[in-house]
C-alpha cells in the first residue's frame, strides 16, 4: 500500500523538475539553497518555507524538486503535493460528501511533508483557510515540514486571515527574482542541451537579451524557434530568430505611456481615469 501511495505521489510530480535541472544564479540562489536544505532535512532547517516570486520564475520547479529528493532519500516519508485549487476542491468535497474525517486524517495524521503550490489562491475562501490553519498548526506542532509557494508576499495576499498570514512569516521567506542575463543564457543552453539542439551563442544571447520577464516565456520562445527551424530546415541564426519571434519582440518594443499606465491602474481598481486624475480622494 505504501509503495502504491508513493507511486501515486510521484505521478503528480513532474519528472523534469529536479534540483539537477534547475539553473541557479544570483536571482534565485537563496530559494534554491533553502529548498535544498529543506529536502535534505525536512522540518529541521526552515519550517515553514515560503517561496515567493512572479509567474514563471521556477517556484513550482523547486517545490517539486523538494518532493523528488525527499522521496529518493527517505522513501517512507509521507509527502503530499497539491495545488491550492485542488486543496479547495478537496475541502468542498469533504463537506459535500461527509468525508471530513478522512480529509483530516489525510492532512493531519498521514502527512510528514506538505507541498502546496500557489497558496495565494485560497484568499477569500474562509472555510479553506480555516482548514489549512488547523492543518498548519497540527503539522507544525508535530515538527513536520510545510512548504508553500506564492506570487505575493504574505502581507500582500488579500482577503486572508491575519492568523494565517502571521504563520507564513514564522519561517523563512525565500524570494525568486527574474534571472539576470547570464542565468537566462545558462537556462537556454541547458534546455537546448537536454533537447539535443546545438544552440549558437549569439542566438542564446539574443533571446536572453530580449526576453527578460520569466523563465517560462524564455523557454517557450526557444521551443518555438527550434520547432520552426526543424520544420523549415533552416539554421538557427539571430536573423532567423528575429523573423520567427517578430510578434513577441514587437510587442515588447511598444513604449509604455502615461496614458497606458493610467488606463491599467483605473481598470484594476475599477474606477474611471477621470476620477483617478480628479481632485477627489474618495475611497
Amino acid at each position: 500500500i505504501r509503495r502504491q501511495r508513493q507511486m501515486c505521489i510521484r505521478d503528480r510530480l513532474n519528472p523534469r523538475y529536479l534540483f539537477e535541472t534547475f539553473v541557479s544564479g544570483p536571482s534565485n540562489e537563496l530559494a534554491f539553497a533553502a529548498c535544498k536544505a529543506v529536502a535534505e532535512n525536512p522540518a529541521m532547517a526552515y519550517n515553514p518555507l515560503f517561496i515567493f516570486g512572479g509567474v514563471g520564475l521556477g517556484k513550482t520547479h523547486l517545490l517539486t524538486a523538494i518532493g523528488h529528493q525527499i522521496l529518493n532519500d527517505k522513501p517512507r516519508t509521507r509527502v503530499i503535493y497539491t495545488s491550492s485549487e485542488q486543496f479547495v476542491n478537496e475541502v468542498i468535497n469533504a463537506f459535500r460528501f461527509s468525508q471530513v474525517d478522512e480529509f483530516h486524517a489525510k492532512y493531519r495524521q498521514n502527512c510528514d511533508v506538505i507541498l502546496m503550490d500557489d497558496i495565494q489562491l485560497i484568499a477569500g475562501k474562509e472555510r479553506t483557510q480555516h482548514e489549512f490553519f488547523h492543518i498548519f498548526n497540527t503539522l507544525y506542532d508535530l515538527q513536520r515540514q510545510i512548504v508553500v509557494t506564492s506570487d505575493k508576499l504574505p502581507h500582500e495576499i488579500p482577503e486572508i486571515e491575519e492568523r494565517l498570514r502571521n504563520r507564513f512569516q514564522w519561517g523563512l521567506i525565500a524570494d525568486i527574482h527574474p534571472p539576470e542575463i547570464e542565468t537566462r543564457v545558462a537556462i537556454l543552453r541547458q534546455k537546448a542541451e537536454n533537447d539535443g539542439i546545438d544552440l549558437p551563442d549569439d542566438v542564446a544571447f539574443f533571446l536572453a537579451k530580449n526576453i527578460r520577464s520569466n523563465v517560462r516565456e524564455l523557454e517557450g520562445a526557444l521551443i518555438r524557434l527550434i520547432a520552426h527551424s526543424s520544420l523549415t530546415k533552416r539554421d538557427l541564426t539571430v536573423d532567423y530568430a528575429k523573423q520567427v519571434l517578430n510578434d513577441i519582440l514587437n510587442a515588447r518594443e511598444q513604449p509604455i505611456s502615461i496614458e497606458s499606465i493610467q488606463k491599467l491602474v483605473a481598470s484594476y481598481f475599477q474606477v474611471r481615469v477621470s476620477d483617478l486624475k480628479s481632485n477627489r480622494r474618495h475611497k
